[in-house]
This record gives C-alpha cells, structure tokens and sequence, in this order.
C-alpha cells in the first residue's frame, strides 16, 4: 500500500468510492459530499492553491483517499479536511491514520495553523479516528462548504 498525491487519473476510481461509501453508511443524502458537482473532477479541484489530496493504492486500485481544502469563509489560517473515505478492505489497518496524518503534516506547508472538518454520525469508524487524532466537537459549522447534511463539527491545531 502506498499513499502518493492525486492523479488526474483517479477522478473515476474517487467519485464512484465516495460514493460508494457514503451509500454504505447511508448518508448518501442531499447536503453531502455524495451530491457535489465536481466529485468527478477531483485532480482539477485540488490543483487550486493550498490545497491538496492523497490517495491510498494497493495493488494499482484505490482503496482510499482524503486531502485539505481552503473552504470559503474559514477563518484565515484554516482549511478543511474533506473527502476522507475508505473502501471496506482498508478499514481497520491503520490506512485512515496514516492518510489523516499525512494531512495533518502537511498542513503547515500549506499555510494552516488549524484544521476544520465536517462529518455526520452515520460515519461511525470515523468520528472516534478524529477524536483519538486530537480533534475536538464544535457547537457549529464553520466556512461555508454547502454541507448542510453534516452535523458533526470538529477542529484540531496544527
């Protein structure tokens, strides 16, 4: 298994494992990352500035991916943790740690002293990942992500 930055050849294998996924957990539901317009062109959307996304690969598929996001309207230093998702296969075997941290390391180099996320309790393997990874609960959304089907609310510095 390594973790290696985004391909622009990987916008399939991510869309349809979000997907697949968030229907899993059956939060496959309006106000989530399953409905946004650009979960297809995800090497294009993290080619913008301060912005990046790692994927998990074994045996050349993707089993997993997440990356950091400069969300509108995070307060400046800020960004999002967003599109952190793993095939069932990846689960359990220390792959979602090793992708939060290189998210969390990299952090800094980007610019950011603080990382946001959003979730929702369907997600249940991931909620305590955040928490044992020094995130801590919020009473509200921050920025202005459009996921408005998330109402859990984390941030942890960097």
């Amino acid at each position: 298994m390594q973790i290696r930055p985004i391909r622009e050849t990987d916008n399939q294998q991510l869309g349809a494992l979000i997907q697949q996924v968030l229907k899993e957990f059956k939060a496959n539901k309006p106000g989530t990352a399953y409905y946004d317009d650009s979960l297809y062109e995800l090497y294009q959307v993290f080619s913008e500035p301060a912005s990046a996304y790692w994927v998990a690969e074994e045996d050349g598929k993707i089993i997993g991916g997440g990356g950091l996001y400069p969300t509108a309207g995070l307060p400046d230093g800020c960004c999002e943790l967003v599109k952190l998702y793993l095939l069932p296969e990846a689960r359990g075997r220390g792959i979602g740690g090793k992708l939060m941290t290189q998210c969390l390391e990299a952090a800094p180099s980007l610019g950011y002293s603080q990382v946001y996320l959003e979730t929702m309790p369907e997600l249940t393997s991931a909620i305590p990942m955040y928490e044992k990874l020094g995130f801590t609960y919020l009473s509200g959304p921050l920025g202005q992500s459009g996921h408005f089907g998330c109402s859990v609310w984390m941030l942890r510095e960097v």
